[in-house]
């Protein structure tokens, strides 16, 4: 289907949600009424976008015409504007298939974040505790709401994994690509000869998932354990059962809570972050299932691979994935993430740009691009 069609359909599905929410009867019906209303706001940027272009395209049109006329000023004032106004053109047709791209539906959830020490012992530990501070100075100053579900601490302050809900409009669309491998190199604290050594976090970005969406049957595929909370060192931090661990039988995935006094609140949190596992488990299976052999042979992007290096001898900054190296560390791990983070917006747009116009291409297009 080729541009113009495609937000030629646009336009007419506009047209019949204006139709339906003018009918005063729907106003008995809010979730409809709310549900109708977003669709309505979701095409408005894209129409008002289009019938900007179809105007300008008009006027090409026009002038394209009476650059062809006899009386010669009129000619020369028509060609002097339509080097303009096809310029114009070409910028609101790139702009209009940018807004039709389509979106991760996940993009507007809320996120789980879960940070791990991976290789390097007591120092990766330390970082995990340096990344969650890095990311929490930075969600924060963006407005998402940041709330430790679940931690594990060591004796030295670091922690061997940390879970958080983050929660606001798009956060896990601006979390998700922090999910992957992250190398650290720098003299630990435990370090006593000055050396540089190399140790790795992992990083999983989840969607939280609703209600409705993961069905678990909880007398059947649940096994639930309460346990007593323990603090930095083995210490209780109180002395009743109040820890949750939940198991789901059916995939052995397990997912723990203790961070709440509550042990009902904590049943509550770890359900979210089983849910949300569980949820991520079958995006995966089902990414798998479309990219068959693709996936293991030249990877994905994604968790199982290096993203990222942090050199705090060189105070340098490499983001890997889209060639990225910023010599100013100090300034990133306090939070100064916007320009990355940018950057892997843009390169995920342009990458679904470019999808989304073989998309468009005519089946003849197709065969003389492969030739």
């Amino acid at each position: 289907m080729d541009l113009v069609k495609r937000l030629e359909e646009l336009e007419k599905k506009f047209q019949e949600l204006e139709k339906e929410l003018s009918r005063p009867e729907l106003y008995a019906d809010r979730e409809k009424s709310k549900k109708l209303s977003k669709s309505r706001a979701e095409l408005m940027p894209v129409l008002k976008k289009y019938r900007q272009y179809r105007k300008i395209s008009r006027e090409v049109e026009n002038n394209q015409d009476l650059a062809g006329s006899e009386d010669k000023e009129i000619a020369e004032l028509a060609k002097a504007e339509l080097d303009s106004l096809k310029e114009q053109a070409r910028k609101l047709e790139s702009e209009l298939k940018e807004l039709l791209v389509p979106r991760d539906p996940d993009d507007a959830r809320n996120a789980i974040l879960e940070i791990r020490a991976g290789t390097g012992g007591e120092e990766a530990a330390l970082f995990v505790m340096d990344l969650f501070s890095m990311y929490k100075k930075w969600l924060e100053r963006r407005g998402f709401r940041v709330n430790v579900l679940n931690h594990h601490a060591t004796d030295l302050g670091g922690y061997k994994e940390i879970i958080a809900q983050v929660e606001g409009q798009d956060a896990f669309g601006w979390l998700k690509f922090e999910s992957g491998v992250h190398r650290v190199q720098r003299v630990p604290k435990t370090e006593t000869q000055g050396r540089v050594h190399t140790s790795t976090v992992t990083v999983a970005v989840l969607p939280e998932v609703e209600e409705v969406e993961i069905t678990i049957d909880e007398a059947r595929d649940l096994r639930v354990d309460v346990y007593r909370s323990q603090g930095k060192g083995g210490q209780g931090v109180n002395t009743t059962d109040s820890a949750v661990r939940i198991t789901h039988l059916p995939t052995g995935m397990v997912a723990t809570c203790q961070d709440e006094r509550s042990q009902h609140k904590n049943k509550a949190r770890a359900m979210k972050i089983l849910k949300s596992r569980l949820y991520e488990r079958e995006k995966e299976k089902q990414r798998a299932e479309r990219e068959g052999l693709r996936r293991s042979q030249v990877g994905t992007g994604e968790r199982a691979e290096k993203i990222r290096t942090y050199n705090f001898p060189q105070n340098r900054f490499t983001d890997h994935r889209v060639n990225l190296t910023l010599y100013k560390l100090d300034r990133v791990m306090e939070g100064d993430l916007e320009g990355l983070v940018n950057a892997l917006r843009l390169d995920e747009k342009s990458r679904k740009l470019v999808e989304f116009e073989a998309e468009e291409k005519t089946p003849v297009e197709k065969a003389k691009t492969r030739a």
